[in-house]
């Protein structure tokens, strides 16, 4: 099992339609192999979904011949950016390691009542492209690994796809990451996403996503991101609609500095009507998440 008190730090990107093929083909990325796998996850919740109001995540992943059990907390950070506490081990079989599922910390207190009622409630079927990164000058550099997902999530009868970008932390100083992610938003059409994969598939099972109310810019743009993952998995019109007003509010916010300001005014006209992200969206979107980062409890 990892240590005691791990940490995944990640920047998830979300991407548009042509996002894969522009990714595969960055020039930054030509000289490193890629590793690619096929995955296979089902993510775990009572019936009445205590670990989703707790805002933790189990899942089992089936991948090269192995299955891992992976608990994940609820994260801290915005615009793309999570920091997380997450543990994983390898198990014997399909079936939860209740045993140690029982020790670690978050099934502490009241959700240590709930773990014979655990079942499969949704799961998330995708291929993965892997590259090992070093990113920063020679002795102060970074490892990061990006993935490029490619799948879709199957939750209460309802399907949506996955098609985004994840750059986790594996050594090193944040700041590498976004680094690396203005670097492929050059040509990469993409925008941050705040929404997990399992808090995506627990929303499209209930068919419900509800949108945090806002007021520092953090919190605008935040709110401005949950509702383009909401349009994006619901096809419902008016999150298209809370996103573009909570872009225009975060433009307007008056404690955004000049700079700031302007990668704020930047973002509505940067979508199209399908809300998709060009790599303008992506480059303002990025530089400004920078700047509020840390600031925003995830979902």
């Amino acid at each position: 099992m990892k240590s005691p008190t791990p940490m995944e730090v990640e920047l998830k990107l979300a991407l548009a339609p042509t996002g894969p093929a522009a990714l595969t083909q960055h020039p930054y990325l030509a000289s490193h192999a890629a590793r690619k796998q096929t995955l296979t996850n089902t993510y775990f919740d009572t019936p009445q979904g205590d670990l989703a109001k707790a805002r933790i995540a189990l899942r089992l992943r089936q991948v090269d011949g192995q299955v891992l059990q992976t608990v994940k907390t609820a994260g801290q950070g915005g615009g793309g950016l999570s920091q997380r506490e997450e543990w994983e081990w390898q198990v014997a079989g399909p079936q939860l390691d209740l045993t140690s599922l029982a020790a670690l910390p978050p099934f502490q207190g009241e959700l240590s009542g709930v773990l014979d009622a655990l079942a499969p409630q949704l799961s998330t079927d995708f291929t993965r492209r892997s590259w090992q990164l070093k990113e920063g000058a020679q002795g102060q550099q970074s490892h990061i690994e990006l993935v490029l997902d490619e799948g879709e999530i199957i939750s209460g009868g309802y399907r949506t796809p996955i098609r985004e970008a994840e750059l986790e932390l594996k050594g090193g100083e944040p700041e590498a990451l976004w680094a690396l992610a203005l670097k492929l938003a050059e040509q990469v059409p993409l925008r941050p996403s705040d929404s997990s994969k399992a808090s995506r598939g627990n929303a499209l099972s209930t068919q419900h996503w509800p949108l945090p109310e806002a007021h520092s810019p953090a919190e605008w743009l935040h709110r401005a991101t949950l509702a383009l993952d909401a349009y994006h998995d619901s096809q419902q019109a008016s999150f298209l609609s809370d996103a573009q007003q909570a872009l225009i509010a975060l433009a307007d916010h008056p404690a955004l500095d000049t700079t700031a300001r302007s990668y704020a005014q930047a973002l509505p006209s940067a979508l199209d009507k399908h809300g998709q992200p060009n790599t303008a969206y992506g480059k303002a979107a990025l530089a400004l998440a920078h700047r509020l980062a840390y600031q925003t409890a995830l979902r």
